[in-house]
């Protein structure tokens, strides 16, 4: 079975030569979550900037390969790229507040995909939105798609972010810290309604989060992240039964425990950290100053 995405070999640098992937390879196959795990700065975001193909410009890949359903995006033109990505994938973003347009009513900004990328016309795009809001729980979504961003919580803006990223029937979602930006009661439910979403659907997940736990409950694989190199990746149920890099086991150990909330945070060790500078001094020893 074609996975839904391939990444082999990816190398990113800064404009300067600055390393910011390294070497990263995944698999995610068609219908499963599979998480990128790791702190600020560990590369997540980047790798998913560069499946939908908007790094930003101080960036550039150097290396490597990405396969949407066996299709390299390298070897396609610009034009056939942009309308790949654009059919068969889409984003969940972090900040629902600021990926809508707060000049635009809600109705207009999902059917926008439906009728630029898929040749919908405007009825059945409307059409297709209310049954979307209606999947994603949310009431009144007559009135919902008359809004303006500003005039609904944070929870409901995510809950339309998360529709309009479903609506086009996407192969592989980004999802991008998607409960960062929302408090602890509505980042459950937004949760389980992405995991109610994907089972229904089927679509495969790229899951971006800083939080074990959100891995813990949403996510079939994982890759742990550190300084753009993946550095352990398995399966979810043997990573928390068993991680085998001791910068995984220090991540879990530095989790704060609901369960004893007076425990004292235990931050990762200084000897984990040098074995882990190490490790990436060594590949990029490794990788060498041709490609910089």
């Amino acid at each position: 079975m074609t996975a839904a995405l391939e990444i082999e070999n990816l190398s990113a640098v800064l404009g300067g030569g600055q390393r910011v992937l390294r070497s990263v390879s995944l698999t995610v196959k068609p219908g499963e979550v599979r998480a990128l795990v790791g702190e600020s700065g560990a590369g997540k975001s980047m790798i998913g900037k560069a499946v939908l193909g908007v790094l930003p410009p101080s960036v550039r890949l150097v290396e490597g390969t990405i396969r949407l359903e066996g299709t390299d995006l390298g070897a396609l033109g610009s034009r056939a790229r942009r309308t790949m990505i654009g059919a068969r994938t889409a984003l969940i973003p972090q900040d629902p507040l600021t990926a809508l347009n707060p000049s635009r009513r809600i109705g207009p900004q999902m059917t926008d995909r439906l009728v630029s990328i898929l040749g919908w016309d405007g009825a059945r795009a409307e059409a297709r939105v209310r049954q979307l809001l209606d999947e994603v729980q949310i009431r009144e979504p007559d009135r919902v798609v008359r809004a303006y961003p500003h005039e609904l919580s944070g929870g409901m803006r995510q809950r339309v972010l998360i529709a309009a990223a479903f609506a086009a029937e996407p192969r592989l979602i980004v999802a991008d810290e998607p409960t960062t930006a929302l408090d602890v009661t509505v980042q459950q439910q937004i949760l389980r309604l992405i995991a109610e979403m994907q089972r229904e659907h089927g679509t495969a997940i790229l899951f971006v989060t800083h939080d074990l736990g959100v891995v813990a409950k949403i996510s079939q694989s994982v890759s742990v992240l550190y300084a753009g190199k993946v550095v352990e990746e398995s399966d979810t149920t043997s990573l928390f039964s068993a991680p085998k890099h001791p910068y995984t086991l220090a991540l879990m150990r530095a989790t704060p425990r609901y369960t004893d909330p007076l425990a004292s945070l235990l931050p990762v060790d200084e000897a984990v950290l040098a074995g882990l500078a190490e490790e990436i001094a060594a590949a990029d020893r490794a990788w060498g100053s041709p490609h910089g």
